[in-house]
């Protein structure tokens, strides 16, 4: 299994910057994975909830749990994201409700009393990047996470993946692809492209994983399904755009399309 580098994770943050903040706009399946993961909230957060948002980047969601009316504490590992995260946030008017912005590791969440959070947030891939220390990293997030609490996490899909980035896919050697497949690990070993080393889910992994840790699946979606490796340059008018959310809606929870996606987004109760 490959070894969690916190270090080059914060770094290769870093240099991305500002860049996070439109990763959601490159294509139409990144389009519909940024309104999945934002109804996910919408529909499972009750307001006035306190939310530790882990691995936040520059805000897109904790924008969506200061409209939802929570209190929110914002955690990421890159210097550079915090400070994006609190430049979006007086830029975009969510800065009352954050109580504060603290450089931290999933994987350690000292600052933080046990059971002091109503729910916790770990949308982006925390899990998929922490790698051999995804056990770590989810206890201290359950530890966190009072009793009947909410977990909600994206992490990396292997097959979505793949089928987002197929021309690079088969543009590497078979032997780095059985390694990719076989493990679930992206790294420099297997795609020296890579930059940032992460494990890739199965959908049926994941659940065996937040399962085991002794919560309770209450929902699990694709992010997109429909619109996975799409071209960039498909446009919607806005009653076209309202259909295809609702295909991609009941698309993303069908068992043969779990593993569609370049994310999975999990619900869990605690």
């Amino acid at each position: 299994m490959t070894t969690y580098q916190p270090v080059a994770l914060a770094s290769y943050f870093d240099q991305l910057g500002g860049a996070e903040w439109t990763r959601f706009e490159r294509s139409i399946g990144d389009r519909v994975s940024l309104e999945l993961h934002r109804e996910t909230l919408e529909r499972f957060v009750p307001r006035a909830f306190r939310v530790l948002d882990v691995g936040a980047g520059p805000g897109r969601f904790t924008e969506v749990l200061h409209h939802i009316g929570c209190r929110i504490v914002v955690a990421d590992l890159s210097p550079k994201q915090l400070d994006e995260n609190r430049l979006r946030a007086r830029e975009h008017g969510f800065a009352s409700s954050v109580e504060g912005w603290h450089l931290l590791d999933i994987c350690a969440l000292g600052d933080f009393a046990d059971a002091s959070f109503d729910a916790v947030v770990a949308y982006g891939g925390p899990l998929s990047y922490v790698l051999d220390r995804r056990h770590q990293a989810l206890g201290e997030c359950l530890r966190v996470l009072r009793p009947g609490g909410l977990f909600i996490s994206s992490v990396m899909s292997l097959w979505g993946t793949m089928h987002r980035h197929l021309p690079a896919v088969l543009d590497l050697e078979l032997a780095q692809n059985r390694a990719i497949i076989e493990t679930g690990d992206l790294t420099p070993s297997n795609n020296p492209g890579t930059g940032h080393p992460c494990h890739l889910f199965r959908a049926a992994e994941l659940a065996t994983f937040l399962e085991g840790a002794g919560l309770t699946l209450v929902s699990l979606s694709a992010s997109s399904a429909l619109t996975t490796g799409v071209a960039a340059d498909v446009a919607c008018d806005a009653a076209t755009w309202s259909a295809l959310l609702e295909f991609e809606r009941m698309a993303c929870v069908e068992p043969g399309y779990l593993d569609s996606g370049t994310h999975l987004i999990a619900v869990c109760r605690r």
